[in-house]
């Protein structure tokens, strides 16, 4: 979807939107988080962004916030990917959670719009100004479902040209965004923001993916993402079997409950998913043995 470059885009590949285990009084357990970015890292994955909203990032402290990037960090293996979510209602917030993602050595960042309110586009581009002059790389993150501001195609080229952004994280759920936004911004990398999308973008040319249920099933979905965006159109055909297979999981990743699905899904592979801060709540008994059933089906066809 993009042009050959020469500088390294750790956007790029499988980076995992990290979910954060806490121990049975709701503190985080950074020992449990560094031992699963570990794990994900002799997975296959490239990277993870951590304090993004599989992350709880909304219930952590300034505080937790740093150490959880600096635990991924010191966990992360030479040339894994940190990529640290930097979203705060206030371009101030995010410019200093920045600075402290490049002081303790990230790759990038990724950052939401400013979603305090319903922002124009003057704001939109204003924010990102403020973080982008801290000099890392920008992933911007389009969730115009829960934040109500969309970053149009229009917006995202405007961002692009200023030099301001590297990428968008697609979550619109609209695969058609894609190929729209590659006629505004013909350079800018466009990454899967959905689970429940991978094939489809994959095959319009994303040449990433921010992904949840990796978390959970972190080989099968690698490879998931390999066939979908190899354009080959044989590997196409291998991937729609994994994706089929796979998509009564991967469609939690669209619905209210992500976190607690995923989380949940992560308990029934054996690695600790575990609880979520209010004001997420134990899931209702229905869904969650719908959660519980649609994991065990995935793993009785091998997949892990």
């Amino acid at each position: 979807m993009t042009q050959p470059q020469t500088e390294p885009q750790p956007w790029r590949g499988v980076n995992v939107a990290t979910t954060l285990p806490f121990k049975d009084d709701l503190s985080v357990d950074y020992e449990a988080y560094a031992d699963h970015v570990r794990f994900l890292a002799s997975s296959g994955v490239d990277g993870v962004a951590p304090n993004g909203s599989l992350g709880e990032y909304q219930t952590l402290t300034l505080e937790e916030r740093h150490r959880v990037v600096e635990v991924a960090i010191e966990a992360a293996p030479q040339g894994f990917n940190v990529i640290p979510g930097v979203a705060s209602y206030g371009a101030q917030e995010s410019v200093r959670l920045t600075e402290h993602a490049a002081e303790a050595g990230a790759a990038a960042v990724m950052l939401l719009p400013p979603n305090a309110y319903r922002a124009d586009a003057e704001s939109i581009i204003d924010h990102y100004r403020r973080v982008a002059a801290v000099g890392l790389p920008i992933l911007a993150y389009n969730n115009p479902i829960d934040t109500k501001v969309d970053l149009s195609p229009e917006i995202l080229a405007q961002l692009h040209q200023e030099g301001l952004i590297v990428s968008v994280k697609e979550f619109s759920g609209d695969v058609r965004r894609a190929y729209e936004t590659r006629e505004y911004a013909p350079n800018l990398d466009v990454l899967i923001g959905s689970d429940d999308v991978v094939l489809e973008l994959g095959i319009a040319g994303a040449v990433g993916w921010i992904a949840g249920y990796t978390n959970a099933i972190p080989e099968s979905t690698v490879e998931l993402y390999r066939l979908s965006t190899s354009q080959e159109p044989e590997d196409w055909k291998k991937a729609l079997t994994i994706y089929r297979d796979l998509h009564p999981l991967l469609r939690w990743d669209s619905k209210t409950e992500f976190v607690q699905a995923i989380k949940l899904s992560q308990d029934v592979t054996g690695r600790k998913g575990g609880i979520t801060r209010p004001p997420r709540l134990e899931l209702p008994e229905p869904i969650k043995q719908r959660i519980i059933s649609d994991t065990e089906a995935v793993l009785s066809k091998g997949y892990k």
